[in-house]
């Protein structure tokens, strides 16, 4: 029998804490599907999620990140058109001067009231929760 599974990945959101309202980093795609995303990625095989962010974050912006805490975990069948992934999103701080690299055409620091309206896969229900959990400490709900 051929089992299909949902593919593990991370999102990481950054706040940057050296820089008032402690902005978030945001990176512009370099491949398909095209426009802004919280930097993630696939988690390879044999490593744990932890690594898996802190790898993803500074192959992508450069940083090096504290993580913080989980946010929650996204699974979503339809979150990414390219196959069914789950996401564990975990919140992380960093200093520093963030810069593209990895699959990151472009990279941004953004404050809430400036996120670009094109984001990716369902990162604008993620950082929604984020926003909300940041603002008003309510947590994200589950399902």
């Amino acid at each position: 029998m051929n089992y299909r599974n949902p593919t593990p990945t991370v999102d990481i959101i950054i706040e940057l804490v050296d820089r008032p309202h402690r902005p978030i980093v945001l990176i512009e795609r370099h491949n398909q599907p095209f426009g802004w995303a919280l930097p993630g990625g696939f988690v390879d095989y044999g490593e744990a999620v932890e690594v898996a962010a802190r790898r993803e974050a500074e192959e992508e912006t450069g940083l090096q990140v504290e993580l913080v805490e989980q946010l929650l975990v996204y699974s979503d069948p339809s979150r990414d058109p390219r196959q069914h992934t789950i996401s564990i999103v975990f919140l992380a701080t960093a200093t520093g001067e963030p810069k593209a690299g990895d699959d990151a055409k472009g990279v941004g620091v953004f404050e809430s009231w400036l996120v670009p309206s094109n984001l990716c896969f369902d990162h604008d229900r993620i950082l929604r929760d984020y926003w909300r959990y940041r603002h008003y400490g309510i947590r994200p709900r589950l399902g």
